[in-house]
């Protein structure tokens, strides 16, 4: 198959174009980092769903005059004013209302309580646990025993709360090679972690459910101490 690399690369590009592109791009690029400027965040990690959102809505609205020669740029500062006005409305109307504000940016979800995943939190949240999982190790965590309490929170972050030494359980663990040993039927009397809600308890050897969610895949649970 041959291909036209000309057509593929250029087409009908007009290079006399190229200069109005670069000044184009650096206008509305400005825009967006003055609306970003304007929202108050620092960071992405700092966003809600509603704010990605806005960020969305305004890439949209700068794409096209960067580079298409039809498209004026003052439509697209319509936009961009629109844009920031709703913005506005809408967090005002979320400073009076709290209903409002969590219908809008939604609420903290707590994901571990008392050392065990909080049961039903799924039907709440998508997560996946090797993600959750990555993020407890980024924290020096290498179980759920030594920890109290985390909350997912809007923003996508996660709290986390951690028990005292003297007060740090046997927990489900989250460093990989371990998590890898899990099995449905105990071939050694010892300490286990269920792998869906890190609920633990000793074991003999056999078949078990977990007598907190029923489920019966186990891993051998470490009660080691968080380093920090």
């Amino acid at each position: 198959m041959d291909l036209d690399w000309n057509k593929i690369f250029i087409g009908d590009f007009d290079f006399s174009f190229a200069v109005e592109i670069v000044i184009r791009t650096l206008i509305m690029f400005s825009m967006v980092l003055l609306i970003l400027r304007l929202s108050g965040k620092k960071g992405v990690r700092q966003l809600s769903l509603f704010e990605v959102a806005i960020i969305i809505a305004l890439g949209s609205a700068a794409g096209d005059p960067m580079f298409d020669k039809n498209t004026a740029i003052i439509p697209s500062v319509i936009v961009f004013v629109s844009i920031i006005a709703l913005y506005r409305t809408i967090t005002y109307f979320a400073m009076k209302s709290e209903k409002f504000e969590d219908f809008i940016e939604g609420e903290p979800l707590y994901v571990i309580e008392d050392g065990k995943f909080v049961l039903g939190v799924k039907k709440d949240h998508t997560f996946a646990k090797d993600e959750f999982f990555s993020e407890m190790r980024q924290e020096s965590i290498e179980h759920l025993g030594q920890v109290r309490t985390a909350i997912l929170e809007t923003t996508g972050n996660i709290s986390f709360y951690y028990y005292q030494d003297n007060d740090v359980g046997y927990g489900l663990p989250v460093l990989p090679k371990l998590y890898e040993k899990k099995q449905s039927s105990i071939t050694t009397d010892g300490m286990y972690a269920c792998t869906y809600c890190g609920h633990s308890e000793e074991l003999d050897r056999g078949k078990h459910c977990c007598s907190r969610c029923d489920h019966s895949e186990w891993v051998p649970a470490i009660k080691t101490l968080r380093l920090t």
